[in-house]
């Protein structure tokens, strides 16, 4: 009896130590992984100020909450489950839905785009009388539902570049890993984003409070620079869009993804020059297959 519970512990005692061993290149994975998904992280932090562009000040860190919580959830307890469950039955499912995502990343960033032209299309009124009023609350609402739909697409792109990471790892792992990755990337876009559009009260608190001169026209520069800050923000993020959605549709389709890795490869003594091409040629494609999707949807509402 006591030698079972010996060899019984003993067995315990491997296991741990084998899951700590695999626990213990955790970070590793993290770090690795959110390198590979830096391009969604940097569309999705550009994105999101916008949704509070317009709104009461006192309520954008309360919406940015929203927003956030709402992501976090939809990662750990949605799409990472569903990552799971598909790489496990059906793996092959995973670049499809993928690129499918990348289809709407790129539909949406020509849409921006579009819109950066046009001011007014056609069914548009003037008239105040056929204009719906929005309640503030009603049009935060609406500005929260929209994040999180795009907030969806990106992280579900998240979810499943980190699960193909550790794909060839054991399930404990896998899913520390995409635990690890969801909560880290979810709390340093929010925060950013948080930071970002408290930036303005930050610099007026500067200015009035700052007991040295320095710091009082810190304040005021912060103040000032913001508006076009944001502005800046939104290019990048639409630029971003397009640009994540091509390249994950491109790496889908491997002729395409193997001409992508290519031209990198051939730039790499110009790393710099290489990431800006590559960048370049995915946001243009990204802006060509939005166009295409947008015509297809338009003909297709048509028709209905």
């Amino acid at each position: 009896m006591a030698t079972g519970l010996l060899a019984l512990l003993d067995d315990v005692s491997a296991l741990v130590k084998a899951s700590a061993a695999s626990l213990d290149d955790v970070p590793a994975q993290v770090s690795k992984t959110t390198g590979k998904v830096s391009g969604i992280v940097i569309d999705d932090t550009a994105v999101t100020p916008k949704y509070v562009v317009g709104l009461d000040p006192s309520r954008e860190l309360s919406i940015i909450w929203q927003i956030a919580k709402k992501s976090l959830i939809n990662k750990v307890f949605i799409l990472s489950p569903a990552a799971l469950l598909l790489g496990f039955f059906a793996p092959w499912a995973i670049t499809p839905i993928l690129m499918l995502g990348g289809a709407y990343l790129c539909f949406e960033g020509y849409e921006k785009v579009h819109g950066m032209f046009v001011t007014h299309h056609e069914g548009d009124t003037d008239d105040p009388a056929e204009a719906k009023v929005v309640t503030p609350e009603e049009l935060e609402a609406e500005r929260v539902k929209s994040a999180v739909r795009t907030d969806m697409i990106l992280s579900a792109e998240i979810v499943a570049i980190t699960y193909s990471t550790v794909a060839g790892q054991d399930l404990v792992n896998q899913i520390v890993v995409m635990l690890a990755v969801a909560v880290f990337i979810t709390l340093a876009v929010y925060g950013f984003v948080g930071l970002i559009v408290k930036a303005d009260d930050i610099g007026v608190h500067l200015a009035k409070t700052g007991k040295q001169e320095s710091i009082r026209s810190l304040g005021r520069g912060i103040v000032k620079v913001m508006p076009s800050f944001l502005k800046i923000l939104g290019y990048v993020g639409t630029a971003a869009m397009l640009w994540v959605g091509a390249e994950i549709i491109a790496h889908g389709i491997p002729f395409l993804g193997h001409a992508l890795d290519d031209m990198v490869e051939a730039l790499s003594h110009l790393p710099v020059l290489g990431w800006l091409a590559k960048v370049t040629v995915c946001a243009l494609g990204g802006l060509l297959l939005g166009f295409i999707i947008e015509k297809i949807v338009v003909l297709v509402r048509r028709a209905i």
